[in-house]
């Protein structure tokens, strides 16, 4: 790469979720505090003693999928699909204007179309390799769910790729998009993640003990688990210099991220590993801890993540924590979309000027002492915003977003 990088901005949203589809029922969601908890419908649940997740009810794929059979489209690859169409048209383009430039799809996942791959293993359990659902086996490969959307917009000078990071993997398709954009090598890029409700991981998280009853009360002390969700959120991303030419609406700046991967335990999170991340976040970003004004954390509402996730932010921040919220007590966790979904949320806050808030909250857990902004959105003049992003297998990525016309 020669030359100076470019300013990425991001102008456009989509989004898919328990609590609202599209950017403004989103936002509206966020700002009420709504929850999308509720029985499982998706799979039969008998058999488990509780069975509350935050399912969609009210998709519908043949409103957004247009360029192809949405049958040909696992859930989570509709998903995704269905957001990048809400995305392009959120960012004031044609899918003509996306055509005519390099461009980039990345897409995060945690499962790929893991509610087909539980189809087709009950399939196979029941009859056999001989009564496996052809049309369901063609769609299961995780590369649809970024290929999906290159179809759909029928894209030709385009990158495409599927990041496998789990419950980061949102944070790092952006992350990939950002990079991507600033060296000048695409013009404009669809990034975010997608994953749909499904019985495996369902089940897993219920094994391990960490499936809440009810709902999902991070940094409570009477927090019991994460409830299981789905949903997509995909970011339109293009250089400031884009943006400005063609008087785009401008949500947030994209002013750096930071990875790291410890790999030292298969499930528990490390609280030194997150801090490097953190750190390796700031770095790139070019801001100091005290620049940042709110984070959104993964707060999954475990007492493993939670203690853990709190310990490396102090470890970072001191004892001056700014405030630390986690959605995922109103969309449940959405696995692979959870940090793109998390980064809307905080695109929408720098360009509305308000703090979502930490919903089901009674009692804040000593162990982790944050204002999780109880239950009642605030509003908040905001300069800088943090989006913590944290996977099994010890995967960390942290976003930082800036108000594009103060931000360094």
């Amino acid at each position: 790469m020669t030359g100076a990088r470019h300013r990425v901005v991001v102008t456009g949203l989509g989004v898919v979720t328990s609590i609202g589809t599209g950017v403004d029922a989103f936002a509206a969601g966020l700002r009420a505090g709504r929850s999308g908890a509720k029985p499982i419908t998706a799979f039969d649940t008998t058999g488990f003693a509780y069975s509350n997740a935050c399912e969609i009810t009210d998709f519908d794929p043949e409103a957004w999928i247009t360029g192809q059979s949405p049958d040909d489209l696992g859930r989570a690859a509709q998903f995704a699909v269905a957001a990048s169409r809400m995305a392009v048209a959120d960012a004031g383009l044609t899918e003509e204007q996306v055509r005519a430039v390099r461009s980039l799809v990345s897409v995060g996942t945690t499962d790929g179309e893991s509610r087909d791959l539980d189809h087709l293993t009950g399939l196979q359990v029941s009859g056999g390799d001989d009564v496996l659902d052809a049309v369901v086996a063609r769609r299961v490969w995780p590369g649809r769910l970024s290929a999906g959307i290159v179809r759909e917009l029928a894209l030709e000078d385009v990158e495409t790729v599927t990041v496998p990071t789990a419950c980061a993997a949102g944070n790092y398709a952006v992350g990939y998009g950002y990079d991507a954009i600033s060296s000048g090598d695409v013009e404009m890029a669809l990034c975010g993640g997608a994953d749909a409700l499904c019985r495996k991981t369902f089940t897993g998280f219920y094994r391990l003990g960490t499936i809440a009853p009810d709902v999902c009360r991070p940094f409570d002390a009477d927090r019991q688990g994460i409830l299981t969700g789905e949903g997509a959120g995909i970011l339109l991303m293009e250089s400031l210099e884009s943006a400005l030419a063609r008087g785009a609406r401008i949500y947030a700046e994209v002013l750096g991220y930071g990875l790291s991967c410890d790999a030292s335990h298969p499930v528990a999170p490390d609280r030194d590993s997150i801090a490097r991340c953190i750190t390796a976040a700031h770095r790139n970003a070019g801001i100091e801890a005290a620049d940042v004004d709110f984070i959104s954390a993964h707060g999954t509402g475990t007492r493993a993540n939670d203690v853990t996730e709190v310990g490396a932010i102090r470890q970072v921040f001191g004892e001056e924590l700014p405030r630390t919220v986690s959605i995922k007590s109103m969309i449940g966790h959405t696995m692979g979309a959870a940090s793109a979904l998390a980064s809307a949320a905080c695109a929408l806050a720098l360009r509305d000027g308000f703090i979502p808030p930490t919903v089901n909250h009674r009692t804040t857990d000593p162990e982790c002492a944050v204002d999780c902004v109880p239950n009642e959105a605030v509003e908040a003049e905001l300069k800088v915003v943090q989006n913590n992003g944290l996977a099994f297998g010890g995967n960390n990525a942290v976003l930082v977003l800036g108000r594009w016309d103060t931000a360094a």
